[in-house]
């Protein structure tokens, strides 16, 4: 089995949620989640990266930061957000926080996903 995993460095739920998009208006140079940030509008998936998701073929799989830690406890100290894939119960990082750091929009995520896959 082969499954993208995306986690994003911040909680789950509504509360959570509101927080972040106004974290990410008023203070977007302290937001602790790049890909958060590129791939997520105010308050949903931006349509783009749904369709390229989508589009990839493959089961996908999202977690927050305390779910992540719970689903995969030998790597819960990789630092946060990160994509992994995940084959044969073998977990994979495929682009990194620190990769994550240096991509400034969706288009750079995909064709680095892209690359990657």
């Amino acid at each position: 089995m082969r499954r993208l995993v995306i986690v994003y460095n911040a909680n789950a739920g509504l509360a959570a949620g509101v927080m972040d998009s106004v974290h990410k208006i008023v203070s977007p140079s302290t937001y602790p989640c790049q890909l958060c940030a590129v791939t997520y509008g105010l308050t949903s998936m931006r349509r783009d990266w749904r369709v390229f998701l989508d589009g990839l073929g493959i089961d996908l799989v999202f977690h927050h930061r305390p779910d992540f830690r719970q689903a995969f406890p030998a790597a819960a100290d990789w630092p946060l957000p990160l994509m992994a894939l995940e084959e044969d119960g073998v977990l994979r990082e495929l682009v990194s926080a620190t990769d994550l750091g240096g991509i400034a929009d969706l288009p750079g995520l995909i064709a680095v996903v892209r690359e990657r896959l």
